[in-house]
């Protein structure tokens, strides 16, 4: 939270660093630099109209002891004390006034000086400088490991292609600059296009079937992410949990992350095409889908929404986070991923969400974008240690495991950080703690790819060679009415 200075000190209230909880770093919500200087900010407006008021009375003061010089001869001892009373209470409330003034500038200043410094990192960052000897920011807003490492390399990915194309370094570097952030949405719309990267595109995705139970549900974030593994382990499904939402039905959509094999090849939407989908094409098919089995479950217009995601799960939940089509039927209110890179999705204002990453998880940091430090946006890096796993079961890396994002969020439900109790209390008043729900889980497939046009087959026979003459052209080029 903002610092306060000490009464009397002289000093400007500050902003601090989200402190860090055991292995949690914690980056924006009520916490985050940026909301910190949102209150600061709303201060020093709100000390800009008492500043306007002490310079009335200020104004008053001295009218008033102008008007006492009139009356000094009528008793002089009395009539100077006046005035002198007078002109040093208008000169204590212009001190009091200078030192607000002073303080509102001060903060308007150290957040001038936040948004250079971010704006200058990021800049540096796509030039290929960064470290210490160029004044980046130390931590806990630098991400180190696997993760940190992944995201400046997309981050550079413009200035490094510059490079492998022959342009001198430096050049490069500013052709990066001048080029602005990488965007991953174009870059895989641009690669659907290439030839053979067709099924990239995305296509229909529509229900299959579906089964409803009931089950004792633990909707805290670790009990959701793990839902979230459990439908995972049939391929192309979702569930979709009613609870009790207090004064108005809540749902809750689980989205799995990424499978490979099981169905047929291109029709599980969330094979590896599916990141493609979600990255390039804000999930519009599997957004849609997502709403036809809300309906099918029973929601209804004006009811509130959870949306969870793991890995590529959590890039199709963020992305109903800004559906035009989802938030005009449905009020959602909090989105939780694990393992996502979401940092160049912005959600419509007042939703709220929770992002679990690892330092040692590549897969965060693949947009080359941090997600952003707002007020509703809370992401917490994990830095725990990690066992590597055996060759057979590396699979993304021991950073990406899902059980350990599970772990992690146990650690978040249990902290005692401000900005964590805020963020999880937020997702218990939409949803509970858990018990008895009904739970429909949702089989989706996505329309098989187009078969190939076959090559039309060469008529059997001797074939006249391009430059050959061609008979029937020189019989039907005699004059018309000559004889044959």
């Amino acid at each position: 939270m903002a610092e306060s200075s000490p009464a009397g000190s002289g000093g400007s209230p500050g902003v601090s660093a989200p402190p860090r909880d055991g292995s949690l770093l914690i980056r924006g919500g009520i916490g985050g630099v940026s909301f910190q200087f949102e209150e600061l900010l709303a201060g020093a407006a709100a000390l800009d109209g008492l500043v306007r008021q002490l310079q009335m009375v200020e104004v008053e003061a001295d009218t008033v002891r102008r008007a006492l010089f009139p009356y000094q001869s009528d008793s002089y001892t009395s009539g100077s004390n006046a005035i002198i009373a007078v002109g040093e209470a208008g000169r204590d409330v212009g001190r009091v006034r200078s030192q607000l003034q002073r303080i509102g500038d001060d903060v308007r200043a150290s957040h001038r000086e936040y948004e250079y410094a971010e704006a200058r990192n990021a800049l540096l960052l796509r030039m290929g400088l960064h470290g210490s000897e160029y004044g980046a920011a130390p931590e806990p807003f630098a991400l180190p490991g696997v993760r940190g490492t992944v995201e400046g390399w997309v981050a550079m990915a413009p200035r490094n292609l510059a490079v492998l194309l022959g342009l001198p370094w430096p050049l490069a570097a500013v052709a990066s600059a001048l080029a602005g952030p990488a965007d991953i949405r174009r870059l895989v719309r641009d690669a659907s296009e290439a030839p053979g990267l067709v099924f990239l595109k995305p296509r229909p995705v529509s229900i299959v079937g579906r089964e409803t139970f009931t089950a004792d549900v633990d909707l805290s974030p670790a009990g959701l992410l793990r839902r979230a593994g459990a439908v995972g382990e049939q391929g192309g499904r979702i569930e979709v949990i009613e609870v009790d939402g207090g004064s108005r039905p809540a749902w809750v959509v689980i989205i799995p992350g990424t499978q490979q094999g099981a169905l047929p090849e291109g029709t599980n939407p969330f094979d590896p095409a599916g990141i493609a989908e979600a990255l390039g094409y804000d999930s519009a098919s599997t957004a849609q889908a997502i709403r036809e089995a809300l309906r099918q479950a029973g929601a209804e217009a004006g009811d509130q929404l959870v949306a969870v995601g793991y890995s590529q799960g959590g890039i199709h939940a963020m992305n109903l986070s800004k559906d035009r089509a989802v938030l005009a039927e449905y009020d959602l209110k909090f989105v939780l991923t694990a393992g996502s890179p979401v940092g160049g999705i912005s959600p419509a204002p007042g939703i709220r969400s929770l992002h679990l990453e690892h330092e040692q998880d590549w897969v965060p940091g693949a947009d080359g974008l941090a997600n952003p430090d707002t007020r509703d946006r809370v992401t917490v890096t994990l830095t725990n240690p990690l066992a590597v796993p055996p060759p057979q079961d590396f699979g993304l890396g021991p950073g990406h495991r899902l059980e350990n994002y599970a772990d992690g969020a146990a650690l978040v439900s249990a902290s005692r950080d401000n900005t964590l109790k805020d963020s999880t209390a937020a997702l218990a008043a939409v949803v509970g703690t858990g018990g008895a729900a009904t739970v429909t889980r949702f089989s989706l497939r996505r329309e098989a790819r187009p078969a190939p046009r076959a090559t039309p087959a060469t008529p059997p026979g001797p074939q006249r060679s391009p430059g050959a003459p061609n008979d029937r052209g020189r019989e039907g080029s005699s004059p018309r009415g000559t004889p044959g």
